[in-house]
């Protein structure tokens, strides 16, 4: 696999939830650290995605928010 975006996290997939339209996946990238993605049902299907299987979080964004309390 080739590609362009710098972030990319590999890990396990802890959970999916499927709706009508679109999945989370949640995606444990180390020991009590996970990453969730909502991406369409259509596309969770077409990557046979499965609790348990190895993927990656490949992260592309144009903002990061900071906060703190």
């Amino acid at each position: 696999m080739k590609i362009s975006s710098r972030n990319s996290f590999k890990g396990t997939i802890k959970k999916i939830l499927i709706g009508a339209v679109n999945a989370e996946i949640t995606i444990e990238i180390a020991p009590d650290i996970e990453v969730v993605s909502v991406i369409t049902k259509s596309s969770a299907e077409r990557l046979d995605l499965a609790e348990r299987k190895e993927a990656y979080a490949i992260i592309k964004a144009t903002d990061v928010a900071v906060a703190v309390d």
